[in-house]
C-alpha cells in the first residue's frame, strides 16, 4: 500500500533547484555612498561656517576701529585691492604693470621649478641614504644641517654666488624643499618590509629591481608626505626668495606693498599665496589617494 509522503518530504526541494534559492534584496551602491556624501556635506558646511565667522569677526574689528586701517585693513579694502590689481584702473595696469594673477603665476613657476628640483634631489638622496648605510652616515648630518637653516640665513650667500636674477631664487627654493623629501624617503626606504625584499632577492631580482619594484612602491605614501611638506616649505620661502628683485612675483608684490604701508595689498598677497597653496596641497592629497589608496595620510 503506497504511503503518503509527509509534509516535510513534499516541501523539500533539491539544493540546486531554483526554488531553494531565495534571492535577497539587491545591494544598492547608493546606500553606501549616502553616509559618505552626508559626512562630506557636513565637513564642507562646517568649514564654510567657520570661514563666515572669521570674516564676520574681521569685519567687526574693523568696524569698531580698534586699530588703524593701515594696521588692519577691512575686508572691503582688500576686495578693492583685488579689483585694482586684477585689471586696469586709471591707466594703471595691475600692480607695477602686472596683474595679480600674473604675479601669482610667476611665483608658482618659480616654486614648481625650484621645489621640483629639490624634490628630485631629495628623492635621489633619500634612496641612496636608505639603501646604502655608508651614504647615510656621510650625508645625513648635511641634510639635517640644511633642514635646520631658515631660508634667509643662506639667501644672501646665494645672491653673492649667483647674482640677483632668477638663479638665487630657484636655488633657495630647491635647497629649502630638498631636506624633507630626503628624510622621508630615507626613512621609508630603510623600513621597507624585509620579507618582500628577501622574497624578491630569492627569485633572482637584482638590487636595482628590488628598489624599483619593492622598496619604492612600499615607501610611496611616506615619500608623498615628504613632497607635501617640501612644497609647503617652498611656499613659506617664496616671500624670502623674492625680497630681492622679486617683481613681478607675489612675494615681490607683498614686499613692495609693505614699503608703502599698503596693508590691503599685503593681505591680498597673503590670501593669494594661502589659497593657491591649499589647492596644490589638495591636489597632492588626491594624488596620494590615487597612487597609494591602501595607506591613510595626515
Amino acid at each position: 500500500m503506497p504511503t503518503t509522503p509527509s509534509v516535510r518530504e513534499r516541501t523539500a526541494e533539491p539544493a540546486g533547484s531554483a526554488a531553494s534559492v531565495t534571492p535577497g534584496p539587491p545591494v544598492a551602491d547608493g546606500g553606501r555612498r549616502r553616509p559618505e556624501r552626508a559626512a562630506l556635506l557636513r565637513r564642507v558646511g562646517l568649514r564654510v561656517l567657520a570661514l563666515a565667522v572669521l570674516l564676520g569677526l574681521w569685519q567687526l574689528v574693523t568696524a569698531l576701529q580698534l586699530w588703524s586701517p593701515v594696521l588692519v585693513p577691512s575686508p572691503a579694502a582688500v576686495w578693492r585691492a583685488l579689483l585694482e590689481t586684477s585689471g586696469t584702473h586709471d591707466g594703471v595696469r595691475g600692480y607695477q604693470g602686472h596683474t595679480l594673477i600674473e604675479h601669482l603665476g610667476i611665483s608658482l613657476r618659480r616654486i614648481f621649478i625650484g621645489a621640483g628640483a629639490g624634490v628630485v634631489a631629495g628623492l635621489v638622496l633619500g634612496v641612496l641614504m636608505g639603501t646604502l648605510p655608508w651614504v647615510r652616515v656621510v650625508l645625513e648630518p648635511a641634510v639635517a644641517f640644511l633642514r635646520t637653516l631658515p631660508p634667509l640665513a643662506y639667501f644672501s650667500l646665494l645672491i653673492i654666488w649667483f647674482g640677483i636674477d632668477e638663479a638665487p631664487k630657484l636655488w633657495l627654493l630647491a635647497i629649502a624643499a630638498m631636506p624633507p623629501v630626503a628624510v622621508a624617503t630615507a626613512s621609508a626606504v630603510a623600513s621597507a618590509p624585509t620579507a618582500l625584499v628577501e622574497a624578491a632577492r630569492a627569485i633572482g631580482a637584482r638590487r636595482g629591481q628590488v628598489v624599483t619594484s619593492v622598496v619604492l612602491p612600499s615607501a610611496l605614501p611616506e615619500i608623498l608626505i615628504g613632497v607635501r611638506l617640501a612644497f609647503g616649505i617652498a611656499y613659506s620661502s617664496v616671500v624670502a626668495a623674492e625680497t630681492v628683485n622679486g617683481l613681478p612675483g607675489i612675494g615681490g608684490l607683498i614686499r613692495d606693498a609693505q614699503r608703502y604701508n599698503q596693508s590691503d595689498t599685503v593681505v591680498l598677497g597673503l590670501f593669494a599665496i594661502g589659497i593657491s597653496g591649499l589647492l596644490i596641497d589638495a591636489a597632492l592629497r588626491v594624488l596620494s589617494d590615487r597612487v597609494a589608496p591602501w595607506r591613510s595620510h595626515t
